[in-house]
């Protein structure tokens, strides 16, 4: 029996795709090999997987065939160290282009946009990290409240030891005050008494003043 006509269209099964994978690139590779040795042809091959691996031939120098190849179809050559900045200027340019859309759609489904196109497990992430930056919010609002009140308390507290201190000093003013007139008193009285007695002698005897 011959064998039947393989549908080209995308395997669904992923062993089976591997498989199917493994077994065509290495006979693409054994093709190519025998076409750069049956007619003496330049052959460069490159194969990536699915998942990025590389897979090449190359019958001469890799990256003399690439020359090669992007002078025949009118592209810079690779080897000018210009065209080389360029090169890497631009693939920086366009990584950071995909980081600030990813991390702008990132914080468009933070805030509840464009999360239509989201299944349950993307859904099911993005609420564990809102709640976790809820939760480290109002952690960090307790630490602020706390440390507000523990000033408004040393404040206070200050207050009173400064309301207690001028209250002692006040008193020890009054009571210096007092002493003061009392003192005062006393002699401006011992004085008077003095003056009456020296009259009254006088007087007794009819000496002057």
């Amino acid at each position: 029996m011959g064998r039947g006509k393989v549908e080209l269209k995308r395997i669904e099964n992923p062993t089976n795709r591997q498989v199917t994978f493994s077994k065509r690139r290495n006979g693409l590779l054994k093709k190519a090999f025998e076409l750069s040795i049956l007619c003496d042809a330049e052959v460069a091959l490159l194969i990536f997987s699915s998942s990025g691996k590389v897979y090449q031939f190359a019958s001469h120098d890799m990256d003399r065939t690439v020359a090669k190849y992007r002078r025949e179809v009118g592209l810079p050559d690779s080897s000018n160290p210009q065209f080389r900045t360029r090169e890497f200027w631009r693939s920086e340019i366009d990584e950071l282009k995909r980081s600030i859309n990813t991390s702008e759609a990132r914080l468009k489904h933070l805030s509840g946009e464009d999360i239509l196109a989201l299944g349950m497990r993307d859904l099911k992430q993005l609420e564990r990290q809102l709640k976790i930056g809820v939760e480290r919010v109002r952690s960090r609002k307790r630490r602020i409240v706390s440390d507000h009140a523990t000033l408004l308390k040393r404040r206070h507290k200050q207050l009173q030891e400064e309301n207690s201190r001028l209250h002692k000093r006040l008193k020890e003013l009054q009571d210096g005050n007092i002493s003061s007139g009392l003192v005062g008193e006393n002699a401006c009285t011992m004085f008077h008494q003095r003056i009456v007695h020296e009259e009254d002698f006088h007087n007794e005897t009819g000496l002057p003043l």
